[in-house]
């Protein structure tokens, strides 16, 4: 029987993140008619929240920098710290595709970024690594030219905005949060450019001009609106339609009416991971695992991962996560990571027993894995503890507290009561107040006092590669990621196992087309981003290694759908 269809486009795709709206604008480009459907309220996704960060190996925006680069140095680099886990084909298909998308996005799609040069792969010491480059960050993005658009699009996390507010792009952060030289100019040029910004001070407490995620979902935005691309919000999809093996189509629930969408050429799941879902959580992530513990979007539920799985689709990965360290914030929908504070020098992340368990300043990735690693009913390391000193107080944020010379503690009232914060004239009532062996503390802080007189942390490395250094502080010698913690008095505060999203989903081959258990290609159905098994595995190879891949599958599912357009 022929079905009967509400709507039809040759491309449906389902989300609204930087991989959707790829998806989108390459389809549209190659002749295709192309719908984005959103289920929140909101576009952008994940990548809105997010750094907005892309990890590509040799682009042309490193070329531009005068950074060299290669194939072979990539793959061998992802070859590496993938360890056997990825297909290789695909692998290879990334290396090569991810900087025909990037060039293609820059020239067709407002895509304006630059190479980081400082900004090192995770893990320096690979064959293949380079000390920067490959990490792309978006240039500010003038948001005026989506009108009230901008207002429907997902907030940026509000640990990437200075005082909840303010856009800045990953290296003004950088100066801005270690108080670099300059940093009191940029804050004053970010504050005059948001408040100027007239009328529209009177109409919302949105800085329009974007940077990290919310600048990258924009230039994209905008791309879409030049084309007419249809984005519906409040509609998600409940259901694959299946005609003689291929998906040809969804029903949606388009603000609470079902629509039927027939997909010509192919439906894109770009729906993000499971995050937002606390059963899958519990199902599939090491524990204890919590909502509240991401730093994701919770609309994501991982709903198209359970209806490509009742279509035989396969899964992997499911039990890893983009980890990273956080803080819940009393009162905030989403934790902070700690991607700064547990690399700057003077202070130290212990377990339960007052024990260090990790090098702080290595990848978040890393950090997580190995409090999960460490956590054991004897020391419990969930959560763990980062514990500073007053000199570190005063100097750098933490969390969502800027530094005391700006924040002193007397403005810090409710966070000191409600135990959000602990602070003590000695370490051993600091241990006392938080519950952790106050003699292995102590112990434990005076040993660090003795690695940052050398400037060598001989138990974990802090402060060895170049990607450690990065968010150091460069003023403090000779370890710019160690200092003594000696000053009172002391501060503590609960770190948790969190993450930027879910990492496992379905299994997708080089061509981002979705696969079964047994190898086996579900014809129309491809699946690109937190919804689709990594091609990074198990590892983390440099910031942007989430979206890097989102866009660049998003890219190749586009092209091989739309083929014969």
């Amino acid at each position: 029987m022929s079905e009967v269809w509400d709507e039809e486009f040759d491309l449906v795709v389902i989300g609204s993140g930087a991989g959707a709206m790829t998806a989108g604008i390459v389809a549209h480009d190659r002749k295709a008619s192309a719908l984005l459907i959103e289920k929140s309220d909101r576009y952008g996704g994940s990548s809105a929240m997010s750094g907005g960060s892309l990890w590509v190996p040799q682009s042309h925006f490193m070329a531009e920098a005068g950074i060299d680069d290669n194939r072979e140095d990539a793959i061998a680099y992802l070859k590496e710290i993938t360890a056997g886990a990825v297909d290789p084909a695909k692998l290879e298909a990334y290396v090569d595709a991810a900087p025909e998308a990037v060039r293609y996005l820059a020239e067709h799609a407002h895509l304006k970024m630059y190479s980081m040069p400082a900004y090192s792969d995770y893990y320096p010491r690979a064959e293949g690594s380079k000390p920067g480059g490959r990490s792309l960050d978006p240039e500010t993005f003038d948001a005026r030219s989506l009108g009230d658009d901008l207002l429907s699009m997902k907030d940026q996390n509000p640990q990437m905005l200075v005082m909840g507010r303010l856009f800045m792009t990953i290296p003004e952060s950088r100066t801005m949060l270690t108080r670099a030289p300059g940093w009191i100019g940029l804050m004053f040029k970010l504050m005059m450019r948001y408040m100027l910004d007239l009328p529209w001070r009177f109409k919302s407490k949105r800085d329009r001009f974007l940077a990290m995620g919310n600048s990258l979902v924009g230039m994209l935005r905008q791309a879409m609106l030049d084309r007419g691309i249809p984005l519906w919000l409040e509609s998600g999809a409940r259901e694959f339609v299946v005609e003689e093996g291929r998906v040809v189509g969804v029903v949606a629930d388009r603000k609470g009416q079902p629509v039927r969408i027939r997909a010509r050429q192919g439906v894109v799941v770009a729906a993000g991971g499971f995050e937002g879902n606390q059963a899958m959580r519990e199902k599939y992530l090491p524990g204890p695992t919590k909502v509240e513990w991401s730093c994701s979007n919770k609309a994501n539920t991982g709903d198209l991962i359970e209806l490509a799985r009742d279509l035989g689709a396969a899964v992997e990965f499911m039990d890893e996560g983009w980890w990273g360290p956080v803080t819940v914030v009393p009162g905030e929908e989403n934790a902070r990571m700690l991607v700064i504070e547990k690399s700057l020098p003077g202070s130290v992340m212990v377990n339960k027993a007052g024990r260090r368990f990790v090098n702080e300043a290595a990848p978040y990735i890393d950090v997580v894995n190995a409090q999960y690693a460490d956590d054991s009913e004897e020391a419990p390391c969930v959560p763990c503890y980062l514990i500073f000193d007053a000199r570190f107080r005063k100097s750098y944020p933490v969390g969502p507290m800027l530094p005391g010379a700006q924040q002193p503690d007397l403005f810090l009232g409710q966070m000191l009561r409600d135990g959000y914060l602990k602070k003590a004239n000695t370490v051993r009532e600091l241990a006392l107040k938080m519950d952790v062996d106050a003699d292995n503390l102590e112990a434990t802080v005076n040993q660090m006092n003795e690695f940052a007189k050398t400037g060598k942390d001989l138990d974990f490395g802090r402060g060895d590669t170049v990607f450690d250094q990065y968010y150091g502080d460069e003023k403090v010698k000779p370890n710019p990621c160690l200092a003594p913690i000696v000053e009172a008095p002391f501060y503590g505060m609960e770190a948790y196992p969190g993450e930027l999203g879910t990492k496992g989903g379905i299994r997708t081959d080089a061509r981002a087309r979705v696969l079964t258990e047994a190898g086996d290609v579900i014809p129309g159905l491809y699946a690109v981003g937190n919804c689709s098994s990594p091609v990074m595995g198990r590892t983390y190879a440099g910031a942007g290694a989430t979206l890097g891949p989102a866009t660049t599958f998003a890219y190749i599912a586009a092209r091989d759908a739309t083929a014969d357009s």
